[in-house]
């Protein structure tokens, strides 16, 4: 897409690589841009440079943002340590993350206020996603609650361990984050994300040789890797999605270098590291044990480490001994921030760099065959001959689920015991439909049995009475084995996995079928293009009552849920 007069987003702009970015954006013109960071001065600091660099753009043409982006919006100025420190803070985090996403977890969240206030038409986001999720480090999280297990501490002390082990979990966070992320982009109408991702090694395998001082691979590095193989193909599954922004990855895999070469001083976690002053006769004894933490309080000299650097961004500054080792053929060796934002900038443009994640993996994958949708009907067609075969209708096991999916098959199928073609099920009122249903349910044992034995309540016609067996798929069993029974409920319920007999849902199905019809009809017959798939001939010009094909329609249309590409 043109990026000119643009809103444009940039998480991560205070970055190296969003640094690199952003000042190359403004010679594509965007209406603004709006630089990120996790802390508010970072970006602040960002925008005050490029207004310098920049002076003819104005005062609103760069916007500082800061706050994190993996937390609700009343967290986003907080440090994560103390949050899970605040017990109270701490189980709105872990309900954050590991409830059932819903308007008022997504309304809350720090990203979804910041993409509904700026609206950006283009996301770029430089954020090192794995990094940040996979350096909470759920290792040393286990190590601590095995540890207050052992002591055999108080009860609250092992909650409060036990909650913050749930805070520090990979996979929750990541597909929350995305969850959020693709929900706020619709509200937003944001039209393009790109991210920049990372292999976790740089470019390097199993065998890379930088930890810090763990086992070699090292599980957090890995952990690091997993989380930017699992975000990839949640990105995959983003850009299958229809009527979302257009998704796309770039993946470095190198060191990427350089922000600045200068000599000053050196800090770690933004102190500068003080120097301490220890001489020769103070050597201890190796004998007994050994303390990794000591006690000791050691004299500093009052000055702090001073050197020659190179500032490589979000992986920090190395001397001149460690950047020579790590970018030295045959090792991480490195790529220019310049670079990624030109292969990004000509993404969003709609540019082929070769470079796009998504789109390799689009390529890569192996997609439905002409084979396999020649032999579909033989499959069918042999089904539909064992069903007469055994006078046995083949409809449901919930096996593989969903609930929804078994709940619709079996509901049409009662229909259509009684309506031998579409058109005849209009004819009928929703009230007899409703009760018709209700006399097979209650005179077919075999029918009845095989519903509720396959986890399937069925909710009778006056909606408080109820057929269930032992097990149910709906409501699902999320740790509360007593449910309050309210007509929401029982209309989610209803909608997600019960046999429902009501009037109101006889009228669903009427309106459905009404709109089925109306769709094949509409079809010009002259029109004998390729445009069209389900038309009168699809549906045996509406002879039949044909179930997978209709819950397939209502799928399409009800769910939202069409495959994107084939």
């Amino acid at each position: 897409m043109d990026i000119q007069n643009k809103t444009v987003l940039v998480l991560g702009g205070f970055g190296l690589v969003g640094h690199a970015l952003v000042r190359k954006l403004v010679l594509e013109d965007p209406k603004q841009i709006i630089v990120t960071s996790l802390f508010r001065s970072e970006a602040e600091d960002a925008v005050t440079k490029l207004e310098y660099e920049f002076p003819d753009k104005g005062k609103d043409y760069f916007i500082p943002w800061g706050g994190d982006v993996f937390v609700r919006n009343e967290y986003k100025d907080q440090n994560r340590l103390e949050i899970l420190n605040d017990p109270a803070k701490r189980k709105v985090l872990m309900k954050d993350i590991m409830e059932e996403l819903t308007d008022e977890v997504l309304k809350n969240s720090s990203i979804y206020h910041l993409l509904t206030k700026f609206r950006p038409d283009v996301i770029i986001d430089c954020i090192n996603t794995a990094t940040a999720i996979a350096y909470q480090d759920v290792y040393t999280t286990y190590r601590t609650v095995t540890r207050a297990i052992s002591d055999k501490v108080s009860y609250e002390q092992l909650v409060e361990e036990t909650e913050k082990l749930m805070c520090t979990l990979y996979i929750p966070q990541l597909i929350r984050h995305i969850q959020i992320l693709y929900a706020s982009m619709n509200a937003a109408n944001t039209k393009i994300y790109i991210k920049i991702g990372t292999s976790g090694t740089g470019g390097m395998g199993l065998n890379i040789p930088y930890t810090h001082s763990e086992e070699k691979p090292s599980r957090v590095l890995l952990s690091k890797s997993s989380i930017a193989g699992a975000h990839t193909l949640l990105l995959f599954l983003m850009g299958r999605t229809p009527d979302g922004a257009i998704t796309k990855e770039v993946k470095p895999t190198a060191a990427i270098a350089w922000k600045r070469i200068e000599f000053g001083e050196i800090k770690k976690r933004g102190k500068p590291i003080q120097l301490i002053d220890v001489p020769v006769t103070e050597a201890v004894k190796l004998e007994g044990k050994f303390r990794i933490c000591d006690d000791k309080t050691y004299k500093t000299t009052g000055k702090t480490l001073q050197s020659i650097f190179i500032d490589t961004g979000e992986n920090g500054i190395f001397s001149r001994g460690e950047f020579e080792t790590i970018t030295a053929q045959k090792q991480m060796e490195f790529v220019t921030p310049e670079e990624i934002a030109d292969v990004v900038i000509y993404e969003t443009k709609g540019g082929n760099t070769g470079h796009d994640i998504v789109s390799a993996l689009d390529h890569a994958t192996l997609e439905p065959t002409y084979r396999a949708g020649y032999m579909q009907h033989m499959a069918v067609k042999k089904l539909e001959e064992l069903e007469k075969k055994h006078n046995k209708a083949s409809i449901a096991f919930e096996l593989l689920g969903p609930p929804r999916l078994s709940k619709l098959l079996y509901e049409i199928h009662l229909i259509r015991l009684f309506n031998k073609t579409l058109p005849d099920i209009l004819t009928k009122s929703a009230q007899e439909l409703s009760d018709n249903c209700f006399s097979i349910v209650s005179e077919n044992d075999e029918l009845r049995n095989e519903i509720l034995s396959i986890g399937l309540p069925i909710l009778l016609p006056d909606g408080v009475s109820l057929l269930r067996g032992g097990m149910i798929k709906i409501p699902a069993f999320r740790g509360e084995n007593e449910l309050d029974i309210t007509p929401a409920n029982i209309d989610i319920w209803t909608n997600e996995g019960w046999i429902d007999l009501r009037v109101s849902n006889m009228e669903r199905w009427k309106q459905r079928i009404k709109e089925l019809i109306a769709e094949a009809e509409a079809i010009n017959e002259f029109d004998t293009s390729s445009q069209h798939v389900r038309t009168k001939e699809y549906w045996n010009d509406f002879r039949d009552v044909n179930i997978g094909k209709i819950c397939s329609w209502i799928f399409i249309h009800e769910e939202k849920g069409p495959r994107m590409k084939s």
